[in-house]
């Protein structure tokens, strides 16, 4: 039966881990996210369900483990914090490249560098450009609630297989470490049946050896596979694009926003409302693809957009892009692990919404 429960974020990430039937997880702890591994090993999601977890060496066995445990067709994970993210990114290029799924979590912290624990954004380019080498894209998930980390989990695991993809759950030390109310779904069991066509599961009767890599020493056959990978990131934006509007019916500006930022936008988007301001907030929930063509349509009955992001100003180019600078677009933002107000946003838009009658007189 379905359970409700109050938990963190890295918590339900966790959990849902165990109910979704995953069969691995290999990680290495990093604050703000190392209550993932912790919930795995406390909870004793081995004797559960008989999934494997391990507490690798660094991040880079880590993510060469998700590798190898990949390549059998099995559900694996890891998850991880900002400089850990971007010590597994070589791993993550062969494992797109060689089309294996997986599901990957980075609880972002602030930066560059060795940073901070506090909660961020910016590694929004790394995420959803391919933060390694080559042309390759991830399927990037951004939660906004302690419910959607737990609902993500399966989600992203479907996709991963039905597209033969590294999945990203793309969270922050926001929502990582936020208590809420969680429906926690029934147990899945791990799967003993699945497609065998690709796995390196041995030789059989019935299908020649099957080999997994993304190493070609021959260019032409290089670009073949890559023009394959494109094919599939171009089907993906056809069919996986997800977002959700609030009060953006009669808008005139909107923020854009997604994750811990889209909870503060959505409070600061009733405080414009309370004003007076006609005023909606577009949240992408998918990263990759991004809601571009869904932006551009809005875009023709606004007077401006405002980003608000917890880092420099990385989502707004894509909005730029998305809106084709047919209307005005700019950003907001707090960075290094400083967290943005209701009331900071508000003014933000308040002088953008300013900025725009002066414009027109």
């Amino acid at each position: 039966m379905p359970e409700l429960k109050l938990m963190k974020g890295n918590e339900a990430i966790a959990e849902a881990a165990i109910r979704a039937g995953a069969d691995g997880y290999f990680g290495y702890p990093i604050t703000p996210q190392s209550e993932i591994l912790e919930y795995l090993m406390v909870e004793d999601a081995h004797k559960r369900t008989g999934m494997v977890i391990l507490q690798a060496e660094s991040e880079l066995a880590a993510i060469n483990m998700v590798y190898g445990a990949a390549c059998t067709g099995k559900k694996i994970m890891t998850s991880s914090s900002s400089p850990g993210i971007s010590l597994m990114q070589e791993g993550i290029s062969y494992i797109a490249g060689a089309e294996l799924p997986c599901l990957i979590v980075n609880v972002v912290r602030g930066g560059p560098g060795l940073g901070t624990i506090q909660p961020s954004q910016a590694d929004y380019f790394q995420s959803v450009k391919g933060g390694g080498h080559g042309d390759y894209r991830l399927i990037v998930l951004a939660p906004a609630s302690v419910q959607e980390m737990s609902d993500f989990v399966p989600l992203g695991f479907d996709l991963a297989f039905k597209y033969r993809i590294p999945v990203l759950i793309l969270s922050d030390g926001v929502i990582g470490q936020m208590m809420e109310k969680v429906d926690l779904f029934d147990q899945v069991p791990r799967a003993t049946e699945f497609d065998q066509s690709w796995v390196l599961s041995g030789k059989t009767h019935d299908r020649p050896k099957n080999t997994i890599t993304s190493l070609d020493l021959e260019a032409l056959d290089m670009e073949k596979h890559n023009h394959h990978l494109q094919a599939k990131y171009k089907l993906i934006e056809q069919n996986e694009v997800r977002y959700e509007e609030i009060l953006c019916d009669d808008a005139e500006f909107i923020f854009i926003a997604y994750g811990a930022s889209a909870r503060i936008c959505q409070k600061a988007t009733q405080l414009a409302r309370d004003k007076g301001l006609k005023v909606g907030l577009f949240r992408p929930i998918t990263l990759f693809p991004f809601p571009k063509k869904e932006i551009f349509a809005r875009s023709e009955k606004l007077k401006a957009i405002l980003s608000v992001e917890m880092s420099a100003g990385q989502m707004i180019e894509d909005i730029q892009l998305a809106t084709k600078f047919r209307v005005k677009s700019e950003h907001f933002g707090r960075y290094g692990g400083v967290i943005h107000s209701p009331s900071e946003v508000l003014e933000a838009m308040e002088n953008l919404i300013k900025s725009c009658d002066n414009g027109n007189k």
